[in-house]
């Protein structure tokens, strides 16, 4: 599943304007595509340059964002900590926020924000309602130290296991920790990865302004 657009831009001639949304694991940022927007149009250096082209490509970038903007959790089988299957498409919470979190026990940043978030987490949910979701990346070789650790843990997340990177992958997701929050209807509304310490802060005040409380 994509969840980046790219914008491809070239002249055929100076007055030609041509655009190409093209889907991309591994698009260019946002502001890299309207720079060049910019420079394509600014290097023709033709007055006459229909204003239409120009809106067009405004047009489709816009179409772009609103594609990005309502990215949906894709559908793929998970493991619970028992071993049972479970469907991403199955995750709910009775039209609440969710926060989905890519770790693994290996992980330093990704266990530093869990339990950053983990001492917060009560007042987050008794705000919010918002529910955290771990999916642990760890393959077949540290699965089995995810129960223990989260056991160790005390975390009350819902916690589940990617070990052959099929959500990851689904989602576009490099690097851990990764984390993504989804509105009551299941589109992703925000992401971040890595973790600095205060990350945490910053996604509660996007989970803040979802429940119009910001």
């Amino acid at each position: 599943m994509m969840f980046l657009t790219m914008l491809r831009i070239y002249f055929r001639t100076p007055s030609d304007l041509q655009l190409n949304v093209i889907e991309d694991d591994h698009a260019p940022s946002i502001f890299g595509a309207v720079f060049a927007i910019y420079r394509k149009y600014r290097s023709t250096q033709h007055p006459d340059q229909p204003m239409k082209n120009i809106l067009a490509a405004i047009a489709l970038f816009t179409f772009s964002l609103t594609a990005l903007a309502q990215g949906k959790v894709p559908s793929v089988n998970l493991q619970d900590l028992a071993g049972k299957k479970v469907d991403t498409k199955t995750f709910s919470n009775d039209g609440k926020p969710m926060i989905i979190n890519f770790w693994a026990t290996w992980c330093a940043p990704c266990k530093r924000e869990l339990a950053a978030i983990a001492e917060v987490y009560d007042d987050w949910q008794a705000e919010t309602g918002v529910k955290l979701i771990a999916i642990s990346i760890d393959d077949a070789r540290s699965m089995a130290r995810v129960a223990p650790y989260i056991n160790g843990q005390a975390w009350e997340y819902e916690v589940y296991l990617d070990p052959n990177g099929d959500f990851k992958r689904a989602l576009n997701v490099n690097n851990i920790p990764h984390t993504f929050l989804v509105d009551g209807s299941g589109n992703i509304v925000y992401q971040h990865n890595n973790y600095e310490p205060g990350d945490e802060n910053e996604l509660y005040s996007k989970v803040l302004e979802m429940k119009g409380k910001k």
